[in-house]
């Protein structure tokens, strides 16, 4: 039986065009034209485990699934101050949210009352909902302290949102069954219908080891709520990435084309346009842990073809037009983006990117397939930086 992946295009509203933000420190020459966009409300099907035909550069055969690094350390201080030239990344996943920093260390002594207004303040802004959620429930007490909230408010669908996440952490770490996290994600569905949080708990709950069919309808359900739902789309990719395919050592990957379709159809200012370099980071992943690629990606001709600069050169033009610098997982993007420039050796686009993380570094992709993501971003960023 063949299942459909949810990577296809969901109809929704279009956005109104932005005039473009500000350039980075850096600004390389202008890159030829990016790919062509697809009219909006074209719908498109991908079939799971069949790995179209394209002029996508050829691709070894995936080995069984491998579970990505989650990208979920331990909660840092966090700083939304300009950080000095070199300093040291912090690898914090609230990135430079100085609210959520400051509810988290509230929550952190037993003090809700911050966590509730902010996600009140957040309302359905679903990209910042569920980063802050996300963010939230991987404090050490997160599960205690949501329970004593949702005990207190009954109907409460922020405490119920932030238990779910809360209780998928702990089963991720292998803290918690994973029966109780499902229950406390649709307990918090059925709480605020309309709101795609509670199925985020469910895909990264169900990321790695879910059925295709499985994973495709719990992603289904984030996209009939939010159909640019930033972290779920990640996280699909990431799936797709690791399929194996058996059609010979040539065979391009599926994940590339259902990462340029989606990127195609996607509204013009949406941060899906990097999809493609996302997909190819993670596909690298997946090949240099089965030993078919080098452990270190700047040694990789993965990064080095055509097609792999066409797409990394069209997300850059992206970013230099359309920059999120309000987005809350920006910080997620402009790392893959570094990471490919860094591995292309284009030193101008990668500065100038370096520049604009600052401190506010990602685990993934840096710690691929099996590194330490400190060492590789400082190896990285004083390579290109010249300290």
């Amino acid at each position: 039986m063949r299942h459909r992946s949810m990577l296809a295009r969901h109809p929704s509203g279009r956005r109104r065009r932005v005039p473009p933000r500000g350039r980075p420190p850096l600004s390389p020459p202008p890159p030829p034209p990016g790919r062509p966009r697809v009219p909006r409300g074209t719908t498109d099907t991908v079939v799971l485990g069949t790995a179209p035909t394209g002029t996508h550069p050829t691709d070894r055969p995936g080995p069984a699934p491998v579970p990505p690094h989650d990208g979920t350390p331990a909660p840092g201080p966090g700083t939304a101050s300009p950080p000095a030239r070199g300093a040291a990344p912090d690898f914090d996943p609230a990135h430079d949210d100085t609210e959520l920093v400051a509810a988290r260390a509230a929550l952190a002594q037993g003090r809700r009352q911050g966590a509730r207004a902010l996600l009140l303040r957040t309302g359905d802004d679903w990209d910042r909902r569920g980063h802050r959620i996300t963010v939230l429930a991987q404090s050490p007490y997160a599960a205690a302290w949501s329970r004593d909230w949702l005990s207190a408010e009954p109907r409460s669908a922020d405490a119920a949102a932030l238990l779910a996440l809360a209780l998928v952490h702990r089963a991720l770490r292998g803290k918690e069954g994973r029966g109780p996290a499902r229950d406390a994600c649709r307990a918090a569905a059925a709480l605020a219908p309309a709101d795609p949080t509670p199925w985020l708990g469910l895909l990264l709950l169900e990321r790695a080891a879910g059925s295709d069919d499985t994973v495709s309808r719990i992603f289904g359900e984030v996209r009939a709520r939010h159909p640019e739902h930033h972290h779920a789309h990640h996280l699909m990719l990431a799936r797709l990435a690791e399929r194996p395919t058996d059609r010979g050592p040539d065979a391009p990957h599926e994940v590339y084309d259902v990462a340029e379709r989606t990127a195609a159809r996607a509204p013009a200012d949406s941060p899906l346009a990097l999809l493609p370099v996302v997909a190819r980071a993670e596909r690298y992943r997946v090949l240099a842990t089965a030993g078919l690629e080098p452990a270190d990606p700047a040694d990789s001709a993965h990064w080095t073809g055509s097609r792999a600069r066409q797409e990394t050169r069209a997300a850059f033009d992206w970013w230099l037009e359309w920059e999120h610098d309000d987005h809350p997982r920006r910080h997620v993007d402009l790392n893959f983006l570094a990471h490919a420039m860094a591995c292309q050796e284009r030193t101008a686009e990668a500065a100038a990117l370096f520049q604009r993380i600052g401190r506010h570094a990602t685990p993934a992709p840096w710690s691929y397939p099996d590194r330490d993501p400190r060492t590789a971003f400082r190896a990285a960023r004083g390579r290109i930086l010249g300290h």
